[in-house]
């Protein structure tokens, strides 16, 4: 009667332990699945918008907003970390220029980015960008200034005082000095120029008090890092201004604003996905996935090689095969295109796909390769590779039979078998043997 209960009390562990295997499979192969579905439903959204103002050009922030659309005109490169709570900076090896002229030329630009973190916005988006749109507004205007002051000499220190003083003000000083109609334009233009901080409304007081404080170190910075900020000013007509898109706000179509009727460059800011920072479950007639918010965030931690570009070539193809065969699809894709590649003499390297905190033998083949600068090269009777250094650690794995052959090309030996060998060295403790107890799985792992 005890065995029977023993038996299936270890039958039914037994059956835990399967299912508990079955669900962490089923979980990994669904999560490449998951995030190209959340990718895709997402891509909805941002191409909704992109229509409501088809004239603006869809610019990716690299590297999350390229998943989110097959069309994008433009990339640009915004980081978060330049937007982070009290650490805020402008940075000069990261102006995106590019994207400033694009809006000049196209009257506006619509950008796309997302988070993981259960923000409305990431903080690219919340200050980053916004810090950049009002630098390079001052900047423009400091330009304009001065190269009005290269016009007019008879302007006296006191009035240029003034003028650099009163330009941005509601009432500007600059009209009494214009002679001709295109001067007053111009003056118009230049009193009228926004040099504001623009920021959304959830950032707080203090916050944005703190970043005005250094809008003009910033502004020289720019200005001294030597930007072309004279083709810029000739292209933007009028002051760059960030506004915010997600998807819990409410747009009444019928009442959207062209983008020519506003007094600024409208700078779009999508946030591509829900922003409850939660995994929600959705079900459709076929098959069932998790939807991710940001999904196309650290893509290294679960593409398996996949880019944007391949993912849109076969978008249709990837999201109708469900999460059981989407792993097997996108390796064939990977794979395809790398032999592509590599078949016209481009570097094309495999990708390798870990697997954290589980050793198995596929894992095995890390130890393989070989230390370039070692001349030791050993073979086995079987003609099997006796040591295999890991990695450029200096460290080596090998059997007990061979390691007294190597003795004069090591400098100590960590002997794990049951049997001690000989080894010799001039050191006595060169060597420690250290018997590693034998299990049924010895032989299947490394």
């Amino acid at each position: 009667m005890e065995e029977e209960v023993w038996e299936e009390e270890n039958s039914r562990g037994r059956m835990c332990i399967y299912r508990a295997c079955r669900s962490i499979k089923k979980r990994e192969n669904s999560l490449l699945y998951n995030a190209l579905r959340s990718i895709y439903e997402d891509s909805v959204f941002v191409s909704e918008i992109s229509g409501i103002w088809p004239d603006l050009p869809l610019v990716a922030n690299l590297r999350c907003g390229l998943w989110y659309s097959s069309r994008f005109h433009a990339t640009c490169y915004f980081k978060s970390t330049d937007g982070h709570t009290n650490n805020c900076s402008f940075s000069t090896s990261r102006l995106n220029l590019h994207t400033a002229q694009i809006a000049g030329q196209k009257g506006g630009c619509i950008i796309v980015d997302s988070t993981r973190k259960g923000k409305r916005f990431p903080d690219s988006m919340s200050k980053t960008i916004p810090i950049w749109a009002c630098v390079l507004n001052r900047s423009i205007h400091n330009h304009r200034l001065r190269h009005r002051r290269q016009n007019n000499n008879s302007l006296d220190s006191k009035e240029e005082e003034e003028e650099e003083r009163d330009s941005s003000s509601a009432t500007c000083l600059l009209l009494p000095n214009c002679e001709t109609q295109e001067e007053e334009k111009d003056c118009i233009s230049l009193c009228s120029w926004d040099c504001d901080l623009h920021l959304p409304l959830w950032v707080p007081h203090t916050e944005k008090s703190a970043i005005e404080d250094r809008l003009d170190e910033w502004t020289k910075q720019l200005e001294a890092c030597g930007a072309d900020i004279a083709s810029l000013a000739s292209l933007l007509k009028k002051p760059l201004r960030p506004l915010w898109i997600s998807q819990n706000t409410l747009i009444w179509l019928n009442q959207v604003p062209h983008a020519d009727s506003w007094d600024f460059t409208p700078i779009i800011l999508v946030s591509a996905s829900l922003p409850n920072g939660t995994i929600q479950h959705r079900t459709n007639s076929n098959f069932s996935w998790r939807y991710i918010p940001g999904a196309g965030d650290d893509e290294e931690s679960w593409a398996r090689g996949l880019s944007p570009t391949l993912f849109w070539k076969q978008a249709f193809h990837l999201i109708d095969s469900g999460p059981d065969l989407c792993n097997h699809k996108v390796s064939e894709i990977v794979e395809k295109e790398r032999v592509y590649h590599a078949q016209r003499g481009e570097f094309s390297p495999q990708v390798t796909v870990k697997k954290p905190n589980n050793l198995s033998t596929s894992n095995c083949q890390l130890l393989n390769s070989q230390l370039m600068d070692s001349s030791m090269s050993i073979q086995s009777s079987m003609g099997e590779c006796s040591i295999s250094w890991i990695g450029s650690t200096n460290i080596a794995v090998g059997t007990t039979f061979h390691v007294e052959n190597v003795s004069d090309g090591v400098d100590c030996v960590l002997n794990c078998d049951s049997k001690s060998i000989s080894f010799c060295s001039s050191s006595s403790d060169a060597y420690l043997h250290l018997p590693i107890l034998a299990s049924k799985w010895t032989g299947s792992h490394c």
